[in-house]
């Protein structure tokens, strides 16, 4: 097994494993129950999706598109604002 996504959180990355499986890949998350340690690990890179090595070239697509979908529509802008010492849309 390969890993095809590493998430920032436990609910990306079982939205990515249920997409990889809705389209008959069978996907693994690992490092889940590591998420119950915070605080005594450092919080990143906890949490990956993986797949069958024969499945990497299928699942790689569908990982990307989720990817640009969490990312939305403003990211770009977000991550400008925030560089810039503004706040998000949501805070403005």
């Amino acid at each position: 097994m390969k890993i095809v996504y590493r998430a920032d959180t436990l609910i990306d990355a079982n939205l990515v494993k249920g997409a990889l499986e809705a389209e008959g890949m069978f996907a693994h998350v690992a490092g889940e129950q590591l998420t119950g340690a915070l605080g005594e690990l450092p919080c990143w890179n906890l949490v990956s999706v993986m797949v069958a090595d024969c499945d990497i070239e299928r699942a790689l697509p569908i990982v990307r598109a989720i990817e640009a979908a969490l990312a939305g529509p403003h990211a770009d802008e977000a991550d400008t604002r925030a560089a810039e010492g503004g706040l998000g849309p949501a805070l403005a």
